[in-house]
């Protein structure tokens, strides 16, 4: 497969679900039109129920090599599910057999710089830019010979629900869609938010710094359980649980591709060239028009839930917000049955 993206033909058309880096989570879905017969609802399941998503399968897509989880029927309709930071795919531990099992073919795959996915070029430059890694997606659906799916994510999985043509249904966390919002801002009109929400990002200010990146590379484990904690207080995690994850962050490019994509956002990287059209498409702020559930953790450490009005304006189709109890900022690991109902949800509409 070529590692050029020819974005003139695939277009980003309609909206974008721009990135979140909050605990909310949102479908987008096109029910009638993307699976006739209702799936049936998940059955009931506990958190941290499963420890693994089984093998992991590798496949060359577009500039990468991706490292994916799969399960559930080869001809169910497909979902991808995207990770935040500092996480991996074991996000989706629990959420993923909850779909395969109502019928879902469920793709979960590592992120650029994360697990086992490598670059197919040590020239390639490491670039974290949101629609570069959206083009990831891309790529990956033409590699498993995938034409629509569902795309649900959290985080910087959020940044990656993009809405082109090919994509019937989404998911994505909202508070984290408010916050991207921002962010697109920010690269073109800098603002301040107020300090306690502005702390909320410190990391972000860090990594902006020659010694937050040699503190990350040289603390990358500390650093991400604190972040954990901090934006997760009632989420009662073990180490067993923690190093599952962890062990996705040695991956020889998680350093380059974490410190481009927080120093993108705040303007003080440059992207690539090719990626332009694309980047002044979601700077507009282009309203999503493909029906979305949204939901938001009422026990978020860095982003508390709202009631979703504050952007209601970014959506043209029909869209349900919600509030899930007890949850932080890594929603689908937290509450596993509510995200997996809200996708099978947003199928249905």
């Amino acid at each position: 497969m070529s590692q050029d993206v020819d974005l003139r033909r695939r277009r980003f058309l309609g909206t974008a679900a721009l990135t979140m880096v909050a605990t909310s989570f949102g479908a987008f879905g096109c029910a009638k039109a993307y699976s006739e017969e209702r799936r049936p609802a998940s059955p009931p399941i506990k958190p941290g129920a499963h420890t693994s998503l089984g093998p992991i399968r590798q496949i060359d897509a577009g500039l990468l090599n991706v490292g994916y989880a799969e399960a559930g029927p080869a001809d169910g309709p497909a979902v991808l599910l995207l990770h935040g930071w500092p996480y991996d795919i074991h996000s989706f531990v629990d959420v993923a057999p909850l779909l395969a099992s109502a019928g879902y073919r469920v793709i979960v795959p590592h992120l650029r710089g994360h697990g086992t996915t490598r670059f197919l070029s040590d020239k390639t430059f490491r670039n974290a830019q949101q629609s570069a890694v959206a083009f990831d997606i891309l790529a990956l659906m033409d590699a498993l010979r995938i034409p629509k799916a569902i795309l649900a994510g959290y985080d910087w999985g959020g940044a990656h629900c993009q809405h082109h043509r090919r994509a019937l249904a989404r998911a994505m966390q909202g508070d984290g869609l408010g916050q991207r919002l921002s962010d697109q801002q920010s690269r073109t009109q800098p603002t301040a938010a107020p300090p306690k929400a502005e702390h909320g990002w410190w990391y972000q200010y860090y990594f902006a710094t020659e010694r937050g990146r040699a503190g990350y590379g040289a603390y990358r484990r500390e650093l991400a359980n604190l972040v954990w904690k901090v934006n997760s207080p009632k989420w009662g995690f073990d180490d067993t649980t923690f190093e599952r994850s962890a062990a996705s962050f040695d991956n020889p490019d998680y350093i380059d591709i974490v410190i481009h994509n927080y120093r993108w956002r705040l303007s003080l990287a440059a992207g690539e060239p090719r990626y332009d059209e694309v980047e002044q498409r979601l700077a507009a702020g282009p309203v999503i028009s493909v029906p979305t559930i949204t939901l938001d953790g009422d026990s978020d450490g860095v982003a508390p839930a709202t009631d979703g009005t504050a952007y209601a304006a970014k959506f043209s189709g029909r869209r349900t917000h919600r509030i899930v109890q007890g949850a932080g900022h890594n929603l689908p690991q937290e509450a596993p049955q509510a995200f997996a109902d809200a996708v099978i949800e947003v199928d249905r509409y």
